[in-house]
């Protein structure tokens, strides 16, 4: 590994944030999937959590709109509600769904420095209500339009964005954030892709 490789790979997991995941749930269009990963890697987010009960475990991702981010993500797929959320529950200590209710709270009003996982719903009926049930609560983005719904990938963006400002203004991206455990483990995996990145190029 070359020294501006091994400082480029130690720079973005520094930055990478133990403290917050997104679940997708029953997304059918793997380039909806992706177009989050990629956002996910642009922020820091290192763990996703794809939930498909109604719809077969995807097989491959959506490549063009992920841009390889899939590659320095990881990914944790389920097709049992209670099972994610049982694994969602040991790492995070709220979890949030996106869904319009009397009791949703604002995105500007949730405080993303704290432990926190974030649920999105498909594209057509949302968040189903087995995983309303479970979570600890739901929050809206703010809108004014005709059309009160955005794309799932758009949401994500909007969201993390908001996450990613309020995490910077605390300083959160300026410790690391992983285990050192889990640092290392990422490291090693994110050192065997580069490998796989320069053969190929060969």
């Amino acid at each position: 590994m070359t020294p501006e490789r091994f400082e480029k790979l130690t720079a973005v997991l520094k930055k990478r944030q133990g403290d917050i995941a997104i679940v997708m749930e029953n997304v059918f269009d793997p380039h909806n999937i992706s177009a989050v990963m990629r956002t996910c890697d642009a922020v820091g987010v290192q763990d996703i959590y794809v939930l498909n009960t109604k719809i077969p475990r995807h097989k491959k991702w959506g490549f063009r709109s992920s841009s390889s981010a899939k590659k320095w993500l990881t990914a944790h797929q389920f097709e049992n509600t209670k099972e994610c959320f049982d694994a969602l529950r040991k790492n995070y200590s709220t979890i949030l769904t996106t869904h319009l209710s009397s009791d949703a709270v604002s995105l500007h009003s949730i405080d993303f420095t704290k432990s926190i996982a974030l649920v999105f719903g498909n594209e057509h009926s949302g968040v189903s209500d087995e995983t309303r049930a479970m979570a600890d609560g739901n929050f809206i983005i703010p809108q004014v339009g005709i059309i009160r719904s955005l794309n799932i990938s758009v949401a994500c963006a909007v969201t993390l964005y908001e996450a990613f400002r309020q995490k910077s203004n605390a300083g959160q991206y300026n410790q690391q954030s992983l285990s050192d455990v889990r640092y290392n483990e990422l490291f090693k995996e994110w050192e065997n892709n580069g490998r796989e990145e320069m053969e190929n190029e060969e």
